[in-house]
């Protein structure tokens, strides 16, 4: 922005009594949406502490996991029926990958906070730029990090020994899902963003969430190894439905447990609910972020 639309919009706030009127921007949607697209890849790039963390802690989850408990989990697995057959390094990569997107998605609400306790929040929302464009252009950054990660998470499980059963089409399939998945951790994350506009709050609500949400999942697991009464929460947690559905393109089979279905037959017994699933909680999530994000907005800028 030029310093004199800057001056421009500060003379029509005093003109206003000090309210912003914000006006359409004269660019394109698609040149605000790559503005902000290239602003937060290289705040991202400034400050790589949140990034490689966010990829450093399910490195460490799928060494140590497979290391330390691959024998004795592959036995169980060998034992506990659908999942038999398969190394451990395999059965834990799907999840590891889903972690990876949530790790990586708690970062969306860090970097959003961050900007309004540096009052950049604030500046941009007095910009003549499309608000939509401004929010997707964040959101594709963080998406666009999500999926690299998730590729060098599946190089790694394949140097370990772990096996893509549907092949390059399959490991694609599960960049999709990634991301899919991602999104409604990533509305959540942004939604404690606003609610607490506290980055240590943000920080503590998602690593308090992303943990025990983890391991009363088939993220580790089968369900069937699992004590009752995690079976039943696993059964209306999201993460079981984005890693059965990395699961069944990982293995080219239906391993969801938590719902029976049998009427598309295969793999599409566990792609069709577990996508189901995630896009209603994308959209109203996704809804409840937008809402709140707009509301904080409307105020920013009185």
């Amino acid at each position: 922005m030029s310093e004199t639309s800057r001056d421009e919009t500060a003379d029509q706030a005093r003109a206003d009594g000090g309210h912003v009127r914000t006006t359409p921007s004269s660019n394109s949607f698609f040149s605000d949406f790559w503005v902000n697209f290239v602003r937060w890849n290289l705040k991202a790039i400034r400050n790589p502490f949140v990034v490689v963390g966010s990829l450093v802690q399910p490195i460490i989850f799928l060494v140590l996991f497979t290391q330390v408990f691959g024998q004795i989990a592959t036995s169980a697995l060998g034992s506990g029926g659908g999942a038999g057959g398969i190394t451990y390094e395999t059965f834990l990569l799907p999840a590891i990958a889903m972690q990876v997107s949530l790790a990586a998605a708690a970062g969306s609400g860090i970097g959003l906070v961050n900007d309004m306790e540096e009052g950049m929040f604030e500046k941009t929302l007095v910009m003549p730029m499309s608000r939509s464009a401004m929010f997707l252009g964040k959101t594709a950054a963080e998406i666009m990090r999500i999926v690299v990660q998730i590729a060098i998470i599946l190089a790694l499980g394949s140097v370990l020994g772990a096996n893509v059963a549907t092949g390059f089409l399959g490991a694609i399939g599960i960049l999709g899902i990634g991301v899919l998945f991602s999104l409604w951790f990533i509305a959540l994350s942004n939604i404690m963003a606003v609610v607490t506009r506290d980055q240590e709050s943000t920080i503590i609500g998602a690593n308090l969430l992303q943990f025990p949400l983890l391991f009363v999942s088939t993220a580790f697991l089968p369900l069937d190894a699992m004590p009752d009464w995690i079976q039943v929460v696993a059964t209306y947690n999201p993460i079981t439905y984005g890693v059965d559905a990395a699961r069944a393109l990982m293995l080219d089979q239906d391993v969801m447990t938590v719902v029976e279905v049998t009427r598309f037959g295969g793999i599409w017994d566990t792609l069709i609910p577990a996508i189901a699933v995630l896009l209603a909680l994308d959209i109203v999530l996704g809804g409840v972020m937008v809402y709140l994000l707009n509301r904080a907005s409307s105020s920013a800028v009185q």
